[in-house]
């Protein structure tokens, strides 16, 4: 039997569903045996080509209403900590230059990077374009701050993001989280949203 193709995981430090997704997706991919690809990418571009300014939650009210109840339910099923953020949504640039630098050097810490920045995002409404907050969360896995600071800012990391937020716009991406696998025939299937990601394993598998 074939190994399953690998499931690339998009998201976006702003994005509120991503969030619960970022703490599911490695124990429930491993449980399916489908490898993981994490990549941040960067959802202002991809707004901006559909004509907006801001987040569909602050421009459509009713339905910025209904998501942080929505997510409060799933964080609550998750056993997630949850604080609406004082801001939103929030600059997640460095941060995603950050997890950028480490995700292409394998750092092992990564995934656990990703996480901490949505925890002190939307469970301690910490300022997460701050470099000392993303000081804090570096030094906390054991990781040299002023080296990964560093190593985000260069121009090849620069590149890499805007990259991969040019990928994210070709496959057609719209939203965060999302999910890609690609085919044996070399197209791509794409699953959007939190609630996805079971279907898009299932798909892998």
């Amino acid at each position: 039997m074939s190994a399953a193709p690998a499931v690339t995981f998009w998201f976006e430090f702003a994005s509120t569903y991503s969030y619960p997704a970022a703490h599911r997706v490695g124990a429930l991919a491993a449980a399916a045996g489908v490898p993981v690809v994490w990549r941040p990418f960067l959802l202002g571009p991809v707004f901006a080509a559909q004509g907006m300014t801001d987040s569909p939650f602050n421009i459509y009210p009713v339905k910025g209403a209904y998501m942080w109840r929505d997510l409060e339910r799933i964080c609550d099923a998750q056993g997630l900590p949850l604080t609406r953020p004082g801001a939103f949504p929030r600059n997640g640039l460095r941060a995603a230059r950050i997890a950028t630098a480490a995700l292409a050097a394998g750092a092992a810490w990564a995934p656990d990077f990703v996480r901490a920045v949505y925890h002190a995002n939307f469970a301690e409404d910490r300022e997460i374009a701050d470099p000392a907050v993303l000081a804090r969360l570096l030094t906390g896995l054991g990781a040299d701050a002023a080296d990964w600071q560093a190593r985000a800012e260069t121009p090849e990391t620069k590149a890499a993001l805007r990259a991969a937020t040019d990928e994210a716009q070709a496959l057609g991406l719209f939203g965060a989280p999302s999910f890609t696998i690609a085919g044996a025939d070399g197209g791509v299937e794409l699953f959007w949203g939190n609630d996805r990601l079971e279907q898009a394993l299932a798909w892998a598998r």
